[in-house]
């Protein structure tokens, strides 16, 4: 059941789609229920909260994943995410990542110094700490998917081509890529929503079938907020449907027939 955890980390490094004004904002909520077909799995939310950096105003994000009913009793997880990032830059200044997936459990902490290039993790389970160096422009797990939602640009995208950033996870920098498949219309529970779809790249093997195998409808408004996530695995499939949200900064777009 390794699968449902994975999926959490797909809902929140999927929340990343763009446009050059801010597409979001402090207030900003919304959750995704996880599921096989009809039965529930689990479920994901983030919200933006408001702190303060460097006598700043920032973002302070948090996200949580959770299962629920039989997935509990057979795969517990319990995620909690954090970010701060500047409202200006969207640099990430802090992350906080506390997990426990089925009795796998990480809890760091880590602190970045953009002027330097470095972020400092602390590890509260080793009891250890280290620096890293890291890219110019580097972003964390949630801070890059705010960043990419504000990314000047994507909605020139033609289909086939993508864009990448750094992220630092796991103690190393990756390239994050996604490509762009193009636009669809997809029915859901508050109604038909036009979406533009996209695929991140993903490590093919132990979780995923293939570099490909993920699937991200976004809202094609202002939003640009995940409305659907399909991940073909392994083993078998899941999927996760825009469940709830509040507080978007702009109209959220739903067709009328």
């Amino acid at each position: 059941m390794k699968k449902i955890a994975a999926l959490f980390i797909i809902f929140i490094t999927t929340n990343s789609f763009v446009k050059q004004d801010s597409a979001f904002t402090t207030g900003e909520w919304f959750k995704l229920r996880i599921h096989y077909g009809l039965v529930n799995a689990g479920y994901a939310t983030l919200e933006i909260k408001e702190t303060t950096r460097n006598n700043k105003k920032a973002h302070y994000v948090v996200g949580k994943g959770w299962t629920v009913g039989m997935t509990k009793l057979f795969f517990k997880v319990e995620d909690h995410y954090q970010s701060i990032f500047d409202k200006e830059t969207g640099k990430p200044y802090q992350f906080l990542r506390k997990i426990n997936e089925g009795g796998y459990t990480k809890n760091q902490e880590g602190f970045f110094n953009q002027d330097n290039n470095t972020v400092l993790v602390k590890d509260y389970k080793k009891n250890t700490q280290k620096t890293f160096s890291v890219p110019e422009n580097v972003q964390d797990i949630v801070s890059s998917f705010y960043y990419l939602r504000n990314y000047p640009g994507i909605e020139k995208l033609k289909p086939g081509e993508s864009v990448a950033i750094d992220m630092f996870f796991d103690d190393e920098t990756f390239k994050f890529k996604l490509k762009f498949i193009g636009k669809e219309d997809i029915n859901t529970k508050f109604g038909t929503i036009p979406c533009m779809v996209f695929r991140p790249y993903v490590q093919a093997g132990r979780v995923f079938k293939e570099q490909e195998s993920l699937t991200v409808w976004i809202s094609d408004d202002d939003n640009r907020i995940p409305v659907r996530i399909k991940a073909s695995l392994a083993v078998g499939s899941l999927k996760a449907d825009l469940e709830e949200f509040k507080g978007l900064k702009h109209s959220f777009k739903i067709k009328v027939k």
